[in-house]
């Protein structure tokens, strides 16, 4: 028996680690999992919507911030799934076996949930379908619409986790036939449509580290003409700063001296901050109004705030490592026969499971390294293609305050203004781009729901004494519906309140830059019950420690930025008036 440590939850069982699978084509089914998953969720708001925003308004210049989000999350869905390995538990059960115990981690994951409690990206799918109906882009005045679609679409994306007999099962088959539908348009369309430079720009863009937006005119070599790769906002005009009258409390320019008379504020650029101070020998003026959409954008590249832990409850759901021996939350329709433990079960160091240790690991190395990292890239690089090849022909490129409304369907726009494409082929593809837009956030609004739903179920089945002695291992799914149920009426709420006082985009900034809070603090504690509970020869090493705490240290200085630049005056000027 091992010397297992005490923790406030009760002691895991002892077993013996199964075999893992192997890896290879003899075995693509048993293989494709939890990282095709979390690749289809992770295909959505930092992909379709604030990736084409940004490479519409910077090119692919800020590209690296995605690569810098991506590198620092395959660390931590790596250590979700080295607890879920030997535990056969997901990090939330783990968080809860700390001092002071569950009432307490309870309280802080419901903190660090809120941004999962908006949902953004059914109320964006509600925009993109109103444009279907519409057949234009809509906007504010079309507000009721979007609304009644926002609780249609609501509905909708809860029906197919009702089915499948183990939930994971309905999740893993929408996500692959996402993913493969999704990228592979996205492909054809870059092979076709988009131009070798704009391939470069893109691609170029994730090694472009230290690219930030500043304030600086266009005319970087100083020769008064308009020279290729100049043109940042690509209005054919060399543009220069013009003065600032007036900004608001979040530092948006308000009011400014138009000398080109196009209605725009000129000055906003990008430039890289370790080339301008080795050839300028200052740093140059940062551009912090942006701060907010920046810090949604980190927050939605690859994945983004808890929803990367549920990495782990995938590898349990799975089968993989321990997770084979303790079950997994059934469906309502086909899950009578699944059940699940109330608490995991663990394995005795010796050489045999050593032996099968580092064939588990190997197959979360290959899932994270190869699978979901590499659809990560290509889920940001693909759709930022379309956009920065067709965006510039919507007015939407120019009128940023339709975004507020239309973000998801600025590229569909400009495919159907593009003046390359004959009049029938515009109309298809803007029917199509809309189309797969829906395919791009209904099934990951639909996994945010599964998500809540399944993270407050383990916390609630592990964490409640009362639910682990009253409750069988096959009445987990009581528990889940339950929480289905009112996360769904809660939702109703929320799209009801954004949809009327605010708008689409807020929501989806506001859901990011709270994720990004909940990925960096709980990449510290996954790092310490990894350190804690785990034994010695299973603990992550040096690499992995530090490539998990650059995750925690670069998500909580994005959300501190962010709050810094734009809540911080807000509260400064409720408190002064107050």
């Amino acid at each position: 028996m091992p010397d297992l440590p005490k923790t406030c939850l009760p002691t895991w069982t002892v077993g013996e680690l199964p075999e893992p699978k192997k890896i290879g084509l003899s075995n693509i089914a048993g293989f494709i999992g939890p990282g095709i998953v979390m690749c289809g969720i992770q295909i959505a708001g930092g992909e379709w919507l604030l990736g084409a925003e940004i490479t519409a308004r910077y090119g692919g210049g800020l590209m690296w911030l995605a690569a810098v989000a991506i590198i620092g999350q395959v660390f931590y869905n790596m250590e979700c799934g080295r607890y879920a390995l030997y535990t056969g538990e997901p990090v939330f059960t783990g968080f809860m076996r700390a001092r002071p115990g569950p009432p307490f981690w309870i309280g802080v994951l419901f903190l660090l949930s809120m941004g999962s409690l908006i949902p953004g990206l059914s109320t964006q799918a509600a925009a993109v379908l109103s444009a279907i109906f519409l057949d234009r882009v809509p906007g504010e005045a079309d507000r009721a619409l979007v609304t009644t679609l926002a609780f249609v679409l609501l509905g909708v994306v809860s029906l197919p986790i009702l089915v499948g007999g183990k939930i994971y099962n309905m999740m893993q088959a929408v996500m692959t036939v996402k993913v493969f539908v999704v990228l592979g348009f996205c492909l054809i369309m870059g092979v076709l449509f988009v131009s070798p430079k704009n391939w470069g720009d893109v691609f170029s863009g994730f090694l472009k580290v230290g690219n930030v937006p500043v304030v600086a005119g266009e005319d970087s070599n100083g020769n008064g003409v308009l020279d290729p790769g100049e043109d940042f906002d690509r209005d054919g005009h060399l543009d220069v700063v013009e003065p600032v009258k007036a900004r608001d409390r979040s530092g948006r320019v308000v009011a400014f001296d138009d000398l080109d008379g196009d209605g725009k504020w000129d000055g906003e650029n990008v430039a890289n901050l370790f080339l301008a101070r080795f050839r300028d020998g200052e740093w140059p003026v940062l551009l912090l109004t942006q701060i907010a959409l920046l810090g949604a954008f980190i927050g939605y590249a690859g994945g983004g705030g808890l929803g990367n832990a549920t990495y782990s409850n995938y590898c349990r759901d799975k089968g993989w490592g321990m997770g084979g021996q303790v079950g997994a939350i059934p469906s309502a329709i086909g899950g009578r026969k699944v059940t699940l433990s109330h608490i995991g079960k663990v394995f005795a160091v010796s050489e045999g499971n050593l032996r099968r240790w580092k064939g588990w690991w190997r197959t979360i190395v290959v899932d994270q390294c190869f699978i979901w990292a590499p659809g990560c890239v290509m889920g940001m690089a693909l759709p930022a293609l379309l956009s920065i090849q067709f965006s510039p022909n919507s007015a939407l490129f120019r009128d940023t305050e339709g975004l507020d409304w239309a973000q998801a369907i600025i590229s569909a726009d400009g495919v159907r203004h593009s003046g390359m494409l004959s009049p029938a082929m515009q109309e298809g593809l803007w029917i199509a781009m809309l189309i797969v837009g829906l395919l791009v956030l209904l099934p990951s609004q639909m996994s945010i729901v599964e998500d809540v739903c399944r993270r407050w179920t383990d916390i609630f089945w592990s964490g409640s004494r009362r639910i682990r002695e009253r409750m069988k291992p096959g009445q987990v799914g009581r528990i889940y519906y339950s929480i289905l149920v009112f996360y769904v009426v809660w939702s109703f709420l929320c799209a009801w309140y954004f949809t009327k006082y605010e708008n689409p985009k807020v929501m989806v900034l506001l859901i990011a830059n709270l994720n990004n809070v909940g990925l960096g603090l709980s990449s510290f504690f996954i790092l310490r019950n990894n350190l804690a509970y785990l034994p010695k020869p299973l603990r992550p090493g040096w690499i992995h420690r530090i490539g998990i705490t650059g995750c925690g240290v670069f998500y909580l200085g994005m959300a501190g930025l962010v709050f810094y630049h734009r809540q911080l005056p807000i509260l400064k000027e409720l408190l002064g008036s107050g």
